[in-house]
């Protein structure tokens, strides 16, 4: 049945999908936040999770553990599938909505009796700014950024000032990845990709055409690295995905940038808002 609850940022419910026995999906003032599939945790129902995933797939080699970061929670998808896909991963994911994540530990938790997949994952209360300021430097391989304050990602998580927290908390070669949403003209996007560039020598922009195009509102990543990214192989993953997306570096992020000064955190706003019903459910 589903289940609804007031919380910090709105109101949340937890809806069963009639679909897919154990497949649940989370929305915060009507709109989707997460879905999880509690009976198999590498099933990725969201285009954007999807990508992340592939991300987090195409980093190292096929079930090697990372240290991975998670800025904003949700109902905790990519943490359960890195914890799937690479077991003893160890995993921190910081959640500024504590209302909202009782509710998923409640009717949705990552640790059940007789499972020890997500055993290394942990979940804490906070802001991911000043939570990502406290670890300790160098100790992550993986940084995800998936902040939503309702459907737009706060000031303070887009400026160059929180990219260097991120690149602090990197191990050499590791990656930062943010989630974010944007539309025509994708002045914000831009912004972002001239942030991210202008902490990380290497960089990518993964988005469906259409988007990138400036053709209608969507989630877009971002990726950036000390390191090669390993954008052959990404650039496989999302080709072949149902929801193909493309990727763009090199040469073409920077004719997509184009004169795009970085943020700062003097000048930082929040993402645009979505168009109404680009996002809604029911």
């Amino acid at each position: 049945m589903p289940v609804g609850r007031q919380t910090d940022l709105g109101f949340a419910k937890l809806m069963p999908d009639i679909d897919r026995d154990g497949g649940w999906l989370l929305t915060l003032d009507g709109t989707p936040q997460s879905y999880v599939d509690l009976a198999d945790p590498t099933h990725l129902e969201f285009e954007y999770t999807r990508r992340l995933g592939h991300l987090a797939d195409a980093l190292a080699p096929a079930g090697q553990p990372l240290d991975v970061l998670h800025l904003g929670g949700g109902a905790l998808t990519l943490p359960r599938y890195v914890a799937a896909t690479r077991p003893g991963s160890r995993q921190r994911v910081v959640e500024v909505d504590g209302p909202l994540l009782e509710l998923v530990a409640e009717r949705l938790p990552w640790q059940r009796e007789g499972a020890d997949v997500a055993a290394d994952i942990t979940a804490e209360v906070g802001d991911a700014r000043a939570a990502l300021a406290a670890v300790p430097a160098g100790s992550q391989d993986l940084v995800i950024a998936d902040v939503f304050h309702g459907s737009r990602t706060p000031a303070h998580l887009t400026s160059v000032e929180f990219l260097r927290l991120a690149a602090a908390a990197l191990r050499p070669g590791g990656c930062y990845a943010a989630n974010l949403a944007d539309g025509p003209p994708l002045a914000f996007a831009r912004a972002q990709a001239a942030t991210v560039r202008a902490v990380f020598p290497h960089v990518c922009l993964v988005a469906e055409a259409p988007v990138l195009r400036g053709r209608r509102y969507g989630n877009i990543l971002l990726a950036g690295s000390t390191a090669p990214l390993p954008t052959a192989d990404l650039a496989r993953l999302l080709a072949g995905d149902i929801f193909p997306a493309r990727l763009t570096d090199g040469d073409d992020l920077a004719a997509l940038i184009g004169r795009t000064p970085p943020v700062t955190d003097a000048d930082a706003t929040d993402s645009p808002p979505p168009p109404d019903g680009a996002f809604s459910v029911g």
